[in-house]
């Protein structure tokens, strides 16, 4: 099934936001971690230098991706200013086919 790298950029000024609402956000990616699932959450993370986070999905297509984010609490609240999913092709390390 294909790779998905998805960016998310937070919104200025949500940091109390997300610190509210990030038991249900991490609780709702652990639940797409579940290979039974048609989007399966293979990582997730926040970036270290800019407000956003890297998600790496696999999934049968971009759209499918974003209909299984489009549940996540942080975006509900405002939380996510942008939300890009791009097709991904690793070719080195243990997801590079």
């Amino acid at each position: 099934m294909p790779l998905f790298a998805v960016l998310y950029t937070y919104g200025e000024h949500t940091d109390q936001l997300r610190d509210e609402h990030r038991p249900a956000h991490r609780a709702f990616l652990r639940d797409l971690a579940d290979p039974a699932g048609t989007v399966v959450m293979l990582s997730t993370g926040p970036f270290t230098d800019v407000p956003g986070a890297l998600l790496v999905a696999q999934g049968p297509d971009a759209a499918a991706v974003e209909r299984a984010l489009d549940e996540d609490p942080f975006l509900h609240i405002g939380a996510i200013a942008e939300r890009r999913v791009h097709g991904w092709s690793p070719v080195s390390g243990p997801w590079a086919s």
